[in-house]
């Protein structure tokens, strides 16, 4: 008898900003991104092309290597007399990234002739995995012309470049009807996916935390083009429909194991921030109001800031909590693999938890903190490591004294939080029979993570810096017309948001 062959794709994947490695803002380095961690685990090193956004920093914006520049030109602190320097510093900073995504440096296209392993977009939901290609982005930017104005300056439609630039990188012809789902088809017709991960649903439920709201879907929107829908997060019965759409897709595309994760909660990266209607009342379990990360407790003001109430947040996860059973019961229906993400995530959550950590981290992790100077002190007396889901905070000698798990947009992880997310699926993955040949590699994780390795120096006057990053009164006179944060949530928002 003849040994079947094996697949010749060792690792492939279809998901959103997750899975693309999108942090600080934007999608720089793929290279350390999950996915990537954990193709450094197979031995021969397969295969795994994926598109290349370091120029520039990124899209639309690294707000790590602004905040960098910023910290070079200025020291530890901008105070008044140098916001017109640094709204300057700033202005020319984005005005040259989005004139490069926006093709007015060079033409974008790349030499690669066949689909990118890792299939990954941010900002996709369930359904743009079969409804986006290559030329209805196109026509989107065609037909809506960017504009350039001290009110928006980062790349407007930087999710149809990226979108273009990943489903068919040479913006040519042979592959500009292709969705992420028909170009997996093509790899697995050239020779079979050994492991496909499915990495979507995150966006059905994050425009509630990002925009503020709750606007359930109608079933207009499950058919809609991206920038055409409505809602900000999906009804459990609209997702289930999408859901169980896609599992009859990748089905169709025959790959040996399917690896499919659960959704955390959105209302517990620190994008929005949990406040109680009495500050010192303990925070255990929801807080009574969620708004933006950078209003500090003492200035909330309900009837000047934007939240969304305790009963809104148990309501979005409720609704996550819908999508999770019915994606372990799609998953065992087509014999699937579940990887537990929301779980572990949860366990990190110690600011609702009261400072407490339901689930430790990986030994390994933990011993490759203590031999990294720059991260030795994030492991305690006791031998454990202190990173958690706080946003990013430094003492006054520029060491991490919170967070660690998140970066700088308060939504996605840093390189250290993605390195996490990849040991949870490098455990379910050897549980269900795939055969790596080496560990994880902690020690390049955390040596590739220059935020917590060696955090700009401005971030140790945080709140300084995030007043300045979301424009308050003072910048409001310079240059720039509209909140960096606020377009950074229009990008990635669901559908339009901008008005």
């Amino acid at each position: 008898m003849f040994r079947k062959k094996d697949p010749k794709h060792k690792l492939v994947v279809i998901g959103d900003s997750l899975s693309q490695g999108f942090n600080n803002g934007g999608i720089y380095r793929t290279d350390i991104n999950f996915p990537s961690f954990i193709a450094r685990c197979f031995e021969p090193s397969p295969q795994f092309d994926q598109p290349n956004f370091t120029a520039q920093a990124g899209i639309p914006i690294n707000l790590e290597v602004l905040i960098r520049g910023l910290s070079e030109e200025f020291g530890s602190e901008i105070d008044w007399r140098e916001y017109l320097p640094a709204a300057n510093h700033t202005f020319r900073t984005l005005k040259r990234i989005k004139k490069y995504w926006e093709g007015g440096m060079k033409n974008l296209k790349v030499n690669q002739i066949t689909p990118y392993h890792n299939q990954a977009i941010w900002g996709f939901a369930i359904n743009d995995s079969w409804i986006v290609n290559e030329r209805k982005s196109r026509e989107y930017i065609q037909n809506n012309k960017e504009s350039f104005s001290v009110f928006g300056v980062l790349p407007e439609h930087a999710k149809y470049t990226t979108s273009r630039l990943v489903l068919n990188p040479t913006l040519g012809n042979d592959y500009q009807e292709n969705s992420q789902i028909d170009n997996a088809k093509i790899l697995q017709e050239d020779g079979g996916i050994e492991n496909l991960i499915v990495c979507l649903g995150h966006n059905n439920a994050l425009g509630s935390v990002v925009n503020l709201n709750l606007t359930w879907s109608e079933p207009e929107d499950m058919k809609a083009f991206t920038p055409n829908r409505k809602h900000s997060i999906y009804r459990p019965e609209h997702f289930e429909m999408e859901y169980r759409e896609l599992a009859e897709r990748i089905s169709k595309i025959g790959a040996k194991r399917v690896f499919v994760p659960t959704i955390p909660y959105p209302t517990i990266p620190p994008v929005i921030r949990g406040v109680n209607s009495s500050v010192s009342k303990k925070a255990l379990g929801y807080f009574d109001y969620y708004t933006r990360f950078w209003i500090w407790d003492e200035d909330f003001d309900p009837d000047k800031h934007p939240f969304i109430t305790k009963d809104e947040a148990i309501q979005i996860d409720m609704a996550v909590d819908e999508f999770n059973d019915i994606i372990k019961r799609v998953a065992k229906e087509y014999d699937w693999f579940v990887v537990p993400v929301a779980r572990n995530v949860a366990g990190m959550a110690n600011r609702r938890l009261g400072g407490e950590l339901l689930r430790g981290y990986p030994k390994e992790f933990v011993n490759a903190l203590k031999r990294n100077p720059a991260t030795a002190h994030l492991v305690n007396n006791k031998d454990e490591a202190t990173v958690n889901t706080e946003f990013l905070r430094l003492n006054k000698d520029k060491k991490i004294i919170k967070g660690g798990i998140f970066s700088l947009d308060g939504l996605h992880p840093t390189t250290i939080g993605y390195g996490l997310m990849a040991n949870v699926y490098y455990v379910s993955m050897v549980q269900t029979g795939v055969k790596f040949q080496k560990k994880m590699d902690w020690d390049h994780i955390i040596a590739e993570d220059s935020l917590i390795t060696n955090p700009p120096v401005l971030l140790k006057e945080l709140r300084s810096v995030l007043g300045y990053l979301a424009l308050g009164n003072q910048e409001r006179f310079f240059k720039i017309g509209k909140s960096i944060f606020t377009q950074v949530f229009e990008h990635l928002s669901t559908g339009d948001q901008k008005n």
